[in-house]
């Protein structure tokens, strides 16, 4: 059965920074494309970053590109999010998902998500 847990949410000023973790079990996460998918309230989900299960390949939403960085380790079966230079504009229940298409990334084509991790950016 896979499961995956993301912690590492939390509060932060603007222009700092966060680092979210995404523990998987059940599956390995070099044998799927990873995402971060995030959702503020009264807003659709939306891909955050992704990183491909063949040769490591990212995408990175144009919002977040250049302030984000997605990593994996697969020793530790686990695929991080460091989030720098935060905006208020990403306060958001941030989620990580296996198993969709890691260059275009939609809710629907992610078949396995954890529950979640509330990050918030405000002074």
């Amino acid at each position: 059965q896979p499961q995956i847990v993301e912690s590492g949410g939390g509060s932060a000023q603007p222009g700092g920074s966060l680092r979210l973790s995404c523990a998987a079990s059940g599956f390995r996460v070099n044998h799927y494309a990873m995402g971060w998918f995030r959702q503020a309230p009264g807003k659709q989900r939306e891909g955050v970053s992704c990183v491909s299960d063949s040769d490591g390949s990212t995408y990175y939403a144009v919002s977040v590109k250049g302030r984000f960085t997605i990593s994996r380790d697969n020793v530790k079966n686990t695929v991080w999010l460091l989030m720098d230079s935060l905006k208020p504009e990403d306060t958001a229940v941030y989620y990580c998902a296996a198993g969709g298409r890691w260059y275009s990334p939609t809710s629907a084509d992610f078949g396995s998500w954890g529950q979640g991790t509330q990050v918030t950016v405000s002074s």
